[in-house]
């Protein structure tokens, strides 16, 4: 599982390390093998390949008919790359993925449980005060955190 929100950096070839403390689970979940994509959101997306792989049996499994299942496919499929990690815990995001997320040197990676979503600051602390902001403004009986009892 990963959790927590790492600030970290881009370096000049498009690089970001692993935060020590996701290393030995990435390691152990995938041998270092990820996949990158984007989403919807205007962030990446880091699957250890194992995970990759049931997102995209099941999105392959929804029926193409659909427009908006050929979309996803387009999106998520379409963008996904592999990526490995170096000996020095790095991955190289391809330009054209940094460009689509707007990501510039300094970089949030926030563990999603079963993957990560990579956002430049500056796009995260916006989203994040809108999100907040949205969230302040739904009655009690809306919100979904009344439910989660947290």
């Amino acid at each position: 599982m990963f959790r927590g929100i790492t600030a970290t950096t881009l370096d000049a070839k498009g690089r970001i390390t692993i935060p020590t403390k996701h290393r030995e689970d990435v390691s152990n979940t995938c041998g270092g093998h990820l996949v990158v994509t984007v989403d919807v959101d205007r962030c990446l997306l880091i699957y250890p390949f194992p995970e990759w792989e049931r997102i995209e049996t099941e999105l392959l499994s929804l029926p193409n008919v659909k427009k908006q299942v050929r979309r996803w496919h387009r999106l998520y499929l379409g963008h996904a790359k592999s990526c490995d990690v170096d000996a020095q815990f790095r991955i190289l995001l391809p330009p054209e993925l940094r460009d689509f997320a707007g990501l510039n040197k300094n970089v949030f990676l926030v563990g999603q449980g079963n993957k990560f979503e990579l956002w430049d600051e500056q796009i995260w602390t916006q989203n994040c005060e809108s999100w907040l902001s949205e969230e302040a403004k739904l009655d009690e009986e809306e919100s979904l955190l009344d439910s989660l009892k947290i």
